[in-house]
């Protein structure tokens, strides 16, 4: 495994991410199987691993926490706070809650559910607008000092939010979308890390299974499964959006590898300090993805990319508009 940087967070150059793991793309899998999974991962060098509060609501932290009890002193663990969660019943009012006094009584419960004395990377998961952001940055940092929290984090926050944030507590990561299929973060975002010294972490970077070529037009999901309801996942979108697809296949099928792992690849190419963290409920696919990591892409290849995907527009938006409402992205 290769190791990258974020801030000062050393993490392996893939993460995983767990969220599918307790739904999300359709039923949740049996808990014991993605015990053994979790600890696959960190046998074949992962020690980056992203859960929240709100994936499950509790149940994706209460697993990893589960898979990560016998190796805690190996591992980074990142979890997210911010939705107004009512941490008894796991109850959600749909709405967001960064209120100091909630986000320290969110990490109590999650150390809980997590098996630990501390949380390696804590990340607002959407930024607040009834809550300056100063006064999150300055609880976290009072946890920070309690030693109950390493690393502060923002997920999906825009650039004055970062800047303000980082004024009172120093940003270890961001973790937005990005991917060949979503290429906003390059505008702004991307530059704006660099000139910080942020780390970043992208979600859905083989734009939610998308980009490994088993998806077309054609596809059914499950019923539970969040895409049936996201605009670039239509069928019309999705037909459209083949041509990126492939794009990607034509250098994998060169280079004997697989779409997922050029995808992967061209993303680990772009920056130092990105780490980007798919996710999986299925041992091949781990392995799949993780054979990206020792992918050295030619500037030939990268170029190649460029060139075809700036001929390509990707249709549709990246989520339902309700949820786009609360990103600063």
């Amino acid at each position: 495994m290769k190791y990258r940087t974020l801030g000062t967070l050393k993490v392996s150059a893939l993460g995983l991410g767990c969220m599918g793991m307790s739904g999300v793309y359709g039923p949740g899998v049996a808990r014991p199987d993605m015990v053994r999974l979790i600890r696959d991962a960190h046998d074949r060098g992962v020690t980056h691993f992203d859960t929240a509060e709100a994936y499950g609501p509790f149940a994706n932290e209460e697993l990893l926490g589960e898979a990560l009890e016998p190796i805690r002193d190996k591992v980074v663990i990142a979890t997210k706070f911010g939705f107004d969660i009512d941490l008894a019943t796991g109850a959600r009012s749909g709405g967001t809650n960064s209120r100091p006094d909630h986000i320290k009584a969110v990490v109590e419960a999650q150390l809980k559910r997590l098996r630990t004395d501390h949380i390696d990377l804590l990340y607002q998961h959407r930024v607040d607008p009834a809550v300056p952001i100063e006064d999150v940055a300055g609880a976290v940092r009072d946890l920070i000092a309690e030693g109950k929290v390493g690393h502060f984090g923002l997920s999906e926050a825009g650039i004055q939010t970062i800047r303000r944030a980082y004024a009172v507590q120093p940003v270890t990561a961001v973790q937005s979308e990005y991917s060949l299929f979503w290429r906003g973060p390059e505008l702004e975002l991307l530059p704006l890390l660099e000139e910080l010294g942020i780390g970043f972490v992208p979600f859905s970077p083989l734009g939610a299974g998308f980009l490994t070529g088993k998806i077309d037009e054609s596809t059914t999901f499950e019923k539970d499964d969040f895409r049936n309801f996201v605009p670039r996942f239509s069928a019309d979108a999705r037909k459209a959006n083949m041509a990126l697809v492939e794009v990607v296949k034509r250098i994998a099928s060169r280079t004997c590898t697989t779409p997922a792992q050029i995808a992967l690849g061209w993303l680990l190419a772009q920056k130092p300090w990105i780490a980007p963290i798919p996710g999986t409920t299925k041992l091949h696919r781990l392995d799949e993805n993780l054979g990206a990591v020792d992918l050295e892409m030619t500037q030939a290849e990268l170029a190649e990319i460029e060139k075809e995907a700036a001929n390509i527009e990707v249709q549709g938006e990246r989520l339902p508009e309700a949820v786009l409402k609360m990103t600063g992205l």
